[in-house]
């Protein structure tokens, strides 16, 4: 029984690092909001039609001028972008033949809102399709459902390559066909590891959504320094590794996913039920939970933390690149860090949550994470301090994905965990919407996400208060929430 037990947590954990690309999307808006002359910087020359000696010229001298930029404050800074728009205004662009195939293939030109929106739409969708997910693989088994989710997610992607200059295309087939794919196959690794594990639910749990996150540091790292996919073939050729990605190891990893049969975990059962009993809030069905007062703040304070979470893991890279002219490598290992961090968040604030309980751990992580976005409206970000953005809010960020669970449970019981916590995570929808969305208007109004950066910390301290105005009601009674 041990190794089968072990297989379904192997073939958890293929399946959400797949389900993880959609953490990666960062890394893709610079390439999707590039003018003609950025992206003739991002991409190998023969793609554009591009003098390779003409090419590596500008990359030298592009390097220089993010060096100077990098490390100036103040007006100096002000002069070193300056000094950078002129490079690609006078040196680059008037060099340039856009006449050629390769721009109609390779060049998006999105607006910042554009670029957010297939994000912002797949986590909708993903949020949305969950609900009824989770009800159909109690039908059916996870095996089934989430081999359907991999293949619909790697067939977006596959189709979505081939037009990925056209927004609407890319819109529907990453966002709401890829968003749809995640959204099916996300609950199924969570609820078999459950099942299988009743003994270790938290650390279980914990390392199958870890998961989603090493999912999207490993495809930020194949996008750009491990693979180089978006230099060797832009987003095309980083859409076709992914998708055949999400069709082999993905569906692979869900074929290892089934229930135990009756009676497989008769020794497990036996030994859980003579371990001491864990108390929960009062077993509350669907329609009794969303009229309660609790359920409400919960939801908002969900929404607004996951929001601004939602916001940095969209904005991050570009907001290195774009406002602070950092080198684009370092902007997407400061992405890759936040993934990583997230995926290692989800397990320690998970532990932390049975330590210290449940509503303290979450004020604590949504005030750190507010203090995070204060500080980066203090001055300019260098490379150090990017990543320490990243691996901060990664951390933060990821906590709210293992505690929100418990808290659910705890507050409403296990019974209709399940169909409880759906309904709860329409929230992290919304917050997918809101927060990039936000993020993206701001760049396009303003220039600059700092204002955006700022509302999502408001927004942190906020939630940190809805959580704590929970302990003051009694229509879920619960025992271990602290």
């Amino acid at each position: 029984m041990g190794s089968r037990r072990w297989l379904v947590v192997v073939g958890a954990l293929l399946v959400q690092i797949c389900l993880g690309v959609i953490y990666a999307w960062g890394t893709f808006v610079p390439m999707f909001k590039a003018g003609k002359p950025e992206l003739a910087l991002m991409v190998r020359p023969e793609l554009l039609g591009i003098d390779p000696a003409t090419h590596s010229a500008w990359l030298a001298q592009a390097k220089t001028l993010k060096t100077v930029q990098a490390g100036a404050t103040g007006a100096a800074k002000a002069e070193a972008k300056a000094a950078w728009t002129a490079f690609l205004k006078t040196e680059v662009e008037p060099k340039l033949d856009v006449t050629g195939l390769g721009w109609s293939k390779y060049h998006a030109g999105f607006s910042a809102v554009q670029a957010k929106s297939v994000f912002s739409v797949g986590l909708a969708v993903f949020a949305l399709v969950m609900i009824f997910s989770g009800r159909w693989q109690d039908r059916i088994g996870p095996r089934k459902v989430a081999i359907f989710g991999c293949s619909l997610l790697g067939v977006g992607y596959l189709v979505a390559s081939l037009w990925t200059s056209n927004y609407g295309w890319v819109l529907f087939w990453v966002g709401v066909v890829g968003g749809a794919g995640i959204g099916c196959a996300y609950v199924c690794p969570i609820a078999a590891c459950l099942k299988w594990y009743p003994e270790a639910k938290g650390l279980i749990t914990g390392l199958a959504v870890a998961g989603f996150g090493a999912g999207a540091y490993l495809f930020i790292n194949l996008a750009g320094d491990w693979a180089g996919l978006l230099a060797k073939g832009g987003v095309p050729l980083a859409f076709q590794v992914f998708g055949l990605t999400f069709l082999t190891v993905g569906v692979a990893g869900a074929s290892l996913l089934r229930n135990p049969a009756p009676g497989e975990l008769a020794p497990v059962l036996k030994s859980v039920a003579a371990g001491p009993v864990v108390a929960t809030g009062a077993d509350l069905a669907q329609a009794q939970t969303v009229r309660t007062p609790t359920f409400w703040l919960m939801w908002l304070a969900f929404m607004l933390s996951a929001g601004g979470g939602l916001m940095v893991i969209s904005s991050l890279k570009d907001f290195g690149v774009s406002e602070e002219g950092l080198p684009e490598a370092s902007a997407e290992r400061a992405l890759g860090l936040l993934a990583l961090f997230n995926g290692l968040g989800r397990i320690v604030w998970g532990t932390l949550g049975q330590m210290w309980g449940l509503r303290r751990s979450l004020v604590s992580l949504m005030v750190l994470q507010a203090a995070m976005l204060f500080g980066l409206q203090l001055g300019g970000a260098s490379v150090g301090l990017l990543a320490v953005a990243g691996c901060w809010s990664g951390f933060m960020f990821g906590g709210n994905l293992s505690l929100f669970p418990q808290l659910t449970a705890d507050r409403f019981g296990l019974k209709h965990m399940g169909g409880n916590y759906g309904l709860m995570f329409t929230s992290y929808g919304v917050g997918g919407v809101v927060g990039p969305l936000l993020a993206g208007w701001m760049w396009d109004t303003l220039h600059s996400y700092r204002s955006a950066f700022l509302g999502a910390a408001v927004a942190s301290l906020v939630a940190a208060t809805l959580i704590l105005l929970i302990g003051r009601l009694r229509d879920a009674p619960a025992s271990t929430t602290r």
